[in-house]
């Protein structure tokens, strides 16, 4: 059975968002693997070819730059890091040029910071360039622009997965690819006798708290991420109503094994219907201007029953934010559970909260909206 959900997913799939992660291209040295780039490359355009079209999220751009600068270990220090990428950038984006040259194609660089997808024009503005390189024929291959994201390196979007994971949300892909350097989700540490890969998760909330076990890796630190890290992005990408699948990125011809439907990897599964675009940049991609704490009987409301937040049940409201800003909204625990565009400003918030709508009028001299969130501007975060 997970054989034939695994083959709808991948018929499904006619765009698909594939990660490659620094201990994929690197090579024994902590260099750039040309060899490992050419490879991804030539799977990327033999598919691109067949009709399906592919956005490459590439880390590397530090492990290029440690090469080309002669640097035998990854510095710890911000400005090297930067320094690093700067010169490591133009460096990974010639070896996927030279690759996909062959091919007739063009790598195409889209370096992003937070802010171009937390920002609602930016954001869009990303979309309708990635939708036009297609059109152009080109590969879009994007990454973190490290040099003057301070966060990155200690990162602004998380790291690469997460990066990823918003990306397919960006543009609805079906299928987002974890390239990693192990095989999938293990039932136990990989370590252990037995051990064993996980072909498909229907529970992913259960995969994080239960399944991460890390592959201890010695050498050279090159990433940010690990399974952790992909199954946060994955949990994303699933919200949204996307499927993911983490694999080996070493495995020899493991783009075209996947998309050609082999079990390769662990496959994670969609959590419901696909999310519309909106409430896609609402839930994962703008940045909370404040955050909403809520009594547990508007939490059951809104998580239960789908219903809008009404004033009576905010508990009280942290953060100077104003009228259509995107909030968090956490239970009566603090745990965040969802988001949404707000309809009145902070301190008007602080004025009506706990108060039953009937009085908002009375509290703020008139009530332009029943609803401090309405249900169609609030996204559920699984």
């Amino acid at each position: 059975m997970s054989a034939l959900v695994r083959q709808d997913v991948i018929a499904a799939a006619e765009m698909v968002v594939v990660k490659v992660g620094s201990r994929v291209l690197a090579g024994p040295d902590g260099s750039l693997d040309d060899a490992r780039v050419a490879s991804i490359a030539d799977q990327i355009a033999v598919e691109q070819k067949a009709g399906r079209r592919i956005v490459l999220v590439s880390s590397g751009a530090v492990a290029a730059g440690l090469g080309r600068l002669g640097w035998t270990k990854r510095p710890t220090n911000v400005a090297q890091l930067q320094a690093a990428a700067a010169v490591g950038q133009s460096r990974l984006i010639e070896s996927y040029n030279r690759a996909l040259a062959p091919h007739g194609l063009n790598a195409a660089q889209v370096l992003l910071t937070a802010e171009d997808l937390r920002d609602r024009t930016r954001y869009l503005n990303v979309r309708n360039t990635l939708l036009a390189l297609f059109r152009a024929g080109a590969v879009p291959i994007i990454n973190e622009n490290d040099t003057v994201a301070v966060d990155e390196l200690q990162i602004s979007f998380g790291d690469n997965d997460r990066l990823a994971a918003l990306v397919t949300n960006l543009l609805r892909a079906p299928l987002l690819v974890l390239l990693s350097d192990v095989e999938g989700v293990y039932d136990r540490p990989p370590t252990e006798p037995g051990a064993e890969v996980i072909e498909t998760v229907t529970d992913l909330a259960a995969a994080r708290d239960e399944l991460v076990h890390d592959s201890a890796k010695s050498g050279i630190q090159l990433g940010t991420g690990g399974m952790a890290s992909k199954l946060r992005a994955a949990g994303i990408a699933a919200a949204a109503g996307e499927n993911v699948i983490i694999a080996a990125g070493r495995r020899p011809e493991v783009i075209t094994d996947i998309l050609a439907g082999k079990e390769v990897g662990t496959l994670i599964l969609a959590e419901g219907r696909s999310v519309d675009s909106r409430r896609r940049w609402i839930g994962w991609s703008a940045h909370p201007g404040g955050k909403l704490l809520l009594d547990a009987g508007a939490r059951a409301a809104i998580v239960g029953q789908g219903r809008s937040l009404l004033a009576v049940g905010i508990q009280s409201a942290e953060g100077a934010f104003t009228k259509g800003d995107v909030v968090s909204l956490c239970g009566p625990e603090g745990d965040e559970f969802a988001r949404g565009l707000i309809n009145y400003d902070a301190a008007e918030v602080t004025k009506i909260a706990g108060h039953p709508t009937g009085r908002i009028a009375e509290l703020l001299g008139h009530c332009p909206y029943d609803e401090v969130i309405h249900r169609d501007n609030l996204v559920l975060l699984g």
